[in-house]
């Protein structure tokens, strides 16, 4: 479907103290970065079964209780609305320091490389992406993992994943490796691959969710077999220059760090066995590098009030844009279908439908309700982006007053707190 409606109740505030009415911000979330929560932290996640559909198809919607508002206080929380989703669309002010998430800033994704063997010229190793940020996953068409090799290794062989390119491998004249480019680059192999090709944690088609959501589907793994390369812990060369590529940018990659090597804890629970070599290797978000221009925007209203705020005129691009022709499409057009059909038309680029905002995703906030005992707020959200279905995505709040949500209609919700501070004001919904 293509809107989405969401409907927040909350209860009294406490009597006023005359201190100035604290601002509300709705962050929007992503397809889109601490260390892996404990155990008793993998909490089930929560469902949700609805989708924001290109244009052209239907609303759902969801209700919270908050505290009472004056008119005052009701513009005040429509004032400081912000959205991302689940592709990281940001509208908040970005950080300007870089790989940093202020909305979590703990979150990272760690890629962690067990060698499991030694071979006759390298070694077997189990490469293992796990997602620890909060709320931000990775969607379709999926991640893409990149390196570069300290010396002149080959990928003999890779289960679980392939490389995009095989480079040259002239110089073998039988029995070619998989991939012989000194910077290649890795991708998930797809649902339904042959389960002779697959490895526990793989073939999503590069999709991981979040501890926060899914705890079961939040790592992907490969095995890959790598050649002259050392066969010692003393010879082995870490490799460098990682890089992380999502659907949107934003990740940036630290240097492959040497750990405590990794044990493993057999079937039976009563043997460890360890691996012969571990390095992680951090990779986190930033808003600033992914945000160079707006991808969605918000549009303001109340009840007592007919008129509505709408998104700014060229929000995020205007229609008469010369650097990006052809950037959007009315939906009368007839070559809207072959627009968005037909292999090879993903480029990562939204294809939006014309209007004055040019946003791929519009966020409306409005206080729908405001009793004597809660008001209530509704969102809907609106996909304005052709090529781009948004599944499995994440509405992030951020209010003074959610620590004090009585009702939630449609969607589950779950408290973050970024800053660990035992009251949130930030629910992921």
């Amino acid at each position: 479907r293509r809107d989405k409606v969401l409907a927040l109740l909350f209860p009294p505030p406490p009597p006023p103290d005359g201190r100035k009415s604290r601002r509300a911000s709705v962050h929007h979330l992503s397809r889109a970065r601490c260390p892996p929560p404990a155990p008793d932290l993998h909490l089930p996640p929560p469902h949700l079964p609805s989708r924001v559909r290109s244009p052209g198809s239907s609303p759902a919607a969801a209700a919270v209780r908050l505290p009472r508002l004056s008119a005052g206080d009701e513009m005040a929380a429509l004032g400081g609305c912000a959205v991302l989703l689940a592709a990281a669309l940001l509208l908040s002010a970005p950080a300007a320091t870089e790989a940093y998430d202020s909305l979590d800033p703990n979150g990272n994704i760690t890629i962690k490389w067990d060698l499991k063997e030694w071979t006759p010229d390298g070694y077997v190793a189990m490469v293992t992406i796990y997602n620890y940020q909060q709320f931000r996953h990775i969607s379709a068409p999926g991640w893409q993992l990149g390196w570069t090799w300290a010396k002149k290794e080959v990928i003999w062989s890779m289960v679980g994943a392939q490389t995009t390119e095989q480079g040259d491998c002239s110089k073998f004249k039988t029995n070619p490796p998989h991939c012989c480019k000194r910077d290649p680059t890795v991708i998930d192999l797809l649902p339904g691959t042959p389960y002779k090709d697959q490895v526990a944690n793989c073939c999503k088609g590069g999709v991981i969710s979040t501890f926060n959501q899914d705890p079961a589907n939040a790592a992907s793994s490969f095995q890959i077999s790598v050649g002259l390369a050392g066969t010692t812990n003393k010879t082995v060369k870490v490799p460098k220059n990682f890089t992380l590529k999502t659907p949107g940018p934003g990740y940036t990659c630290g240097r492959a760090t040497v750990v405590r090597p990794t044990k493993f804890l057999m079937g039976d629970g009563r043997r460890t066995t360890q691996a012969l070599m571990t390095w992680n290797v951090t990779c986190t978000y930033s808003q600033f590098l992914a945000q160079k221009t707006p991808t969605c925007c918000v549009a303001l209203s109340s009840f007592y009030n007919n008129t509505i705020v709408g998104c700014p005129t060229c929000s995020c691009g205007c229609q008469n844009n010369n650097t990006h022709p052809g950037s959007c499409v009315n939906p009368n057009s007839p070559y809207l279908q072959s627009a968005i059909d037909g292999p090879g038309k993903y480029t990562g680029q939204p294809l939006v439908q014309c209007t004055s905002h040019m946003c791929p995703v519009k966020v409306h906030w409005h206080v729908k309700l405001n009793y004597k005992d809660y008001w209530r707020v509704k969102v809907t959200i609106t996909n304005f982006n052709y090529r781009m279905n948004y599944t499995d995505w994440n509405l992030v709040v951020q209010h003074p007053n959610f620590n004090n949500i009585t009702k939630l209609f449609s969607f589950n919700y779950k408290p973050l707190s970024p800053y660990g501070g035992r009251i949130s004001k930030l629910v992921a919904l």
